[in-house]
């Protein structure tokens, strides 16, 4: 997000920016502190995370965020937070080494006990914040899988005097029963001077009076559709009349908004940005090596990138989830199985054999029952690792791609 937005964003966040303040000063006194910023979809909680990373100096960064497609793979979540403290874990007790170890894959062993793995993170985050406070930064955690989404509620209700502190982000109306009991500040809508301030700041030339009123009134100052709204309207359509669809939820009248500026972007773009959409990861240099795949240049990020709507840097990162999800549903079926078939073609089937599996299944265009065994492989592994609803959804989709009647039915019995 550019800096522009960001600060447009924080636009009436004082008493917000304020509890993140005394957050980092009770951490850098070597206080833990756990919160969860709770709110709808486009509200700014991702902007207030980012307010509290960039003010974190002299603090570590762990971050993480939940992918609606991961769901059903367990630990996914708690990889990404962990994988860069791993080079602490030869630090931890035996146990729990062996069983974080197991939940992450790196080594064969029985399915990893819940307990033991809570305890090893707590454990690996108390010792990477004895070299300097450690800020946990989670972002989306309704979409956390959830095996992650308890053990991270499970290390927040136990962190004591580590300087350490663990930040989530949660949709308004999620089921997150984890994370239910630890501290909430609610993210609520812009009041109605600030939110026209931040229109005023967003739109070039003056806005009709009463179509100002209708947005503000009907965005329920929520920043994003503040910000995005206005967006792909003529002159005359902000000068005078303005209708704007009041029956669908704000996340899906967002989601229609950025999905036209995805429209109106160059093909290639549009397909640069599905397949970093259909690769929830952001590694950006399977993303380039799949767009070799598909024969898209490096020119086509270009212009996604100056729209805003994706940054690639060292991660690929969409400027709100739901740019992401709008890159993917902008897409017809059949665009969508080409780029899963090159991301499955790219990911290296010893080091990532399941995320393989799983993009060959989406690339599936009928039964197949070779993808339909590597994904009961899959299962197994995810079963083996204690991830129960990770081998469910490979069962699942195992059994529609299976050719015999038979065979379908006890794989979709096991599921």
């Amino acid at each position: 997000m550019s800096e522009l937005h960001r600060g447009q964003e924080l636009c009436g966040r004082h008493s917000e920016r304020e509890a993140l303040d005394r957050l980092l000063d009770d951490v850098r006194s070597q206080h833990s502190r756990v919160l969860v910023l709770r709110g709808e979809a486009g509200v700014g909680k991702t902007t207030l995370l980012e307010y509290l990373v960039t003010s974190a100096s002299g603090c570590r960064i762990a971050r993480a965020a939940g992918v609606e497609s991961e769901m059903e793979l367990a630990f996914a979540g708690l990889h990404q937070l962990c994988a860069p403290m791993l080079p602490h874990l030869a630090r931890l007790p035996g146990p729990q080494r062996d069983a974080l170890s197991t939940a992450f894959g790196l080594s064969a062993g029985a399915a990893a006990d819940r307990f033991l793995v809570g305890l090893a993170v707590l454990s690996l985050l108390s010792e990477v914040a004895e070299e300097r406070p450690l800020i946990c930064v989670v972002d989306d955690a309704q979409w956390l899988d959830r095996a992650s989404a308890q053990v991270l509620g499970f290390v927040a209700r136990r962190l004591l005097a580590e300087s350490v502190a663990m930040v989530f982000a949660v949709r308004e109306r999620s089921e997150d029963q984890e994370l239910g009991s630890l501290p909430v500040m609610v993210v609520g809508g812009l009041s109605d001077a600030d939110a026209r301030a931040l229109l005023g700041s967003a739109t070039p030339g003056r806005l009709d009076e009463r179509v100002r009123d209708r947005i503000v009134a009907e965005s329920n100052g929520n920043p994003l559709a503040l910000l995005e709204l206005p967006k792909g309207l003529t002159a005359a359509e902000l000068a005078g009349g303005f209708g704007l669809p009041g029956t669908r939820p704000l996340g899906s009248v967002i989601e229609q908004s950025f999905i036209r500026r995805v429209q109106s972007l160059p093909v290639e773009t549009q397909r640069l940005l599905l397949a970093a959409a259909a690769e929830p990861v952001g590694d950006v240099t399977l993303l380039w090596r799949a767009a070799k795949v598909l024969g898209i240049g490096a020119d086509a990020a270009a212009a996604a990138e100056a729209d805003g709507l994706i940054e690639l840097g060292a991660r690929v990162r969409f400027r709100h989830p739901l740019a992401r999800s709008a890159a993917y549903r902008a897409a017809a079926v059949r665009e969508r199985q080409e780029i899963h078939r090159a991301l499955a073609e790219v990911t290296d089937p010893s080091a990532d054999p399941d995320r393989r599996a799983w993009h060959r299944a989406q690339a599936a265009l009928g039964p197949d029952e070779t993808v339909a065994a590597e994904l009961e492989q899959s299962a197994d592994r995810a079963q083996g690792r204690g991830g129960i609803a990770a081998a469910a959804a490979f069962l699942e989709r195992a059994s529609e791609l299976t050719p015999d009647p038979a065979r379908r039915a006890a794989r979709a019995l096991a599921a």
